[in-house]
């Protein structure tokens, strides 16, 4: 009899780790398609996990995560998209507008996640926000809408900022839309608007060549995932080249930038996980409305402020959500 016990239980243990490993195949996949670098999004990626995290769902736990960074080269992300789907992921996380639009060119069957600043509608994501009807949901960022905002209130922290440039990169699915934007609302306030167009970490630095050479005296950074990437050296060149800057997240002024008005991107990669995981537990993305924002924040950092020379009004502070000093 405990011969017999002996020889099941080695029967057992031999099929366990066929069982652990079968555990392991069948557990869901989510394909993770960056615009920029691991580094540079590192934030982002915590907040999508916690996203994640309100449904359940833990990576190596429960989820495995397969990342494809396109390291701000937008023209690699089509081939990263169509490598995603081929290898069948259950959903795409595909959490910028160029990604979006790449996840779209890559498949029609397999659910996608995105947040961008894109007309969601007329770039065919989806059909409506409240009734998305395809493969695709996510979160809308307004970006091209708060362009005119963005522009009154900068043009009241600088009054006398007559020439102002806006740095757009021509890559982006969203920079013309946001510099048209920015010239209609230009013109109606009496600025001159220069359009200054950079897509790698050299013509930043011409852009803002440029910008010394024009007499601007001002400068608006449109939203693009690859200035986010690159707002180290972006508020750098602004403090050495002494001129005001206003940016679209609260991250550039953290690191320095004067002011930044927007949505909270950092929490629009969590509202992202979490729909990943809604769609992980068998919800459709059809079913789920596109998410937006009705909070927009407007963050000044004073300390910046003062190096510039620039006396921020009571008003502005007033109305501000984070005052950096």
């Amino acid at each position: 009899m405990r011969r017999r016990e002996f020889i099941a239980g080695l029967g057992s243990a031999a099929v366990w780790p066929v069982v652990a490993r079968a555990q392991q195949l069948a557990m869901p996949v989510i394909g993770y398609l960056g615009t920029m670098t691991p580094e540079h999004d590192s934030n982002f990626v915590t907040a999508f996990r916690r996203g994640l995290g309100e449904l359940g769902f833990v990576e190596g736990r429960n989820v495995a995560i397969e990342f494809r960074w396109a390291q701000g080269q937008y023209e690699r992300l089509p081939a990263l998209a169509a490598d995603l789907a081929s290898r069948k992921v259950n959903v795409i996380a595909a959490v910028s507008g160029p990604a979006a639009l790449a996840a779209k060119g890559a498949t029609a069957t397999i659910p996608f996640v995105f947040a961008t600043g894109l007309d969601v509608i007329k770039a065919g994501l989806v059909d409506s926000f409240n009734h998305p009807g395809g493969n695709a949901t996510g979160v809308h960022l307004f970006t091209g809408a708060l362009q005119p905002k963005k522009l009154e209130l900068f043009a009241e922290l600088a009054p006398n900022a007559a020439t102002i440039a806006v740095l757009a990169n021509p890559n982006s699915p969203i920079g013309e839309t946001q510099v048209k934007e920015l010239q209609e609302a230009a013109c109606l306030l009496g600025r001159r608007l220069i359009v200054l167009n950079a897509s790698s970490e050299k013509e930043i630095d011409v852009a803002f060549a440029a910008l010394v050479q024009q007499r601007a005296n001002g400068l608006i950074v449109s939203a693009d995932p690859f200035f986010n990437g690159q707002r180290a050296q972006l508020v750098a060149l602004a403090a050495r080249s002494v001129i005001p800057a206003i940016y679209e997240w609260r991250e550039f002024t953290i690191a320095g930038g004067l002011v930044s008005y927007g949505t909270n991107v950092t929490d629009a990669y969590r509202q992202a996980g979490n729909y990943t995981g809604r769609i992980l537990k068998g919800e459709k993305p059809a079913d789920l409305p596109v998410v937006q924002p009705t909070k927009f924040e407007f963050v000044i950092n004073l300390r910046t402020a003062k190096a510039l020379g620039i006396d921020v009004p009571r008003k502005l502070l007033a109305l501000a959500d984070e005052v950096i000093e």
